[in-house]
């Protein structure tokens, strides 16, 4: 029981009103997403901060996730491992790909590339693993 990308966006819009990641592309195996930088994603020195890749990277396994078992809003981050590779432009988006690696019962792993658009170089990896939550039987 998967979700569509557009099932995906609106429950985002209505869950997660305040989040500026864009859903650009679902599938079984995985997601893209883009978030826009500007001034307030910025930190000292003019790089893109390490919250809101990591954010985005977050936000990316989430959206893969529902793509591949559906709308299932509490499945929740129990780890995320983010390595900065490069400093990412302060003048593009931030592209987000995961990949599923594991989807299990009960954990799902995934795994995400930062990348800044326009640069085919790595800007940040990431590895997360979420916790579905039990399915409710009806009685």
């Amino acid at each position: 029981m998967s979700a569509t990308k557009e099932e995906i966006s609106a429950f985002m819009a209505l869950e997660f009103p305040q989040t500026k990641c864009v859903v650009e592309a679902v599938s079984e195996k995985g997601a893209t997403l883009s978030h826009e930088i500007g001034i307030n994603e910025l930190r000292p020195g003019g790089t893109v901060s390490g919250p809101v890749m990591m954010a985005v990277a977050d936000v990316a396994i989430y959206v893969a996730i529902l793509g591949r078992i559906g709308i299932v809003p509490l499945t929740v981050t129990t780890s995320l491992t983010i390595n900065f590779l490069r400093k990412p432009s302060a003048n593009a988006h931030i592209i987000a790909e995961c990949a599923l690696m594991k989807v299990g019962r009960t954990l799902i792993v995934g795994e995400v590339s930062l990348y800044s658009e326009g640069s085919d170089d790595i800007v940040a990896h990431v590895v997360g693993t979420y916790s579905v939550p039990p399915k409710r039987i009806e009685g």
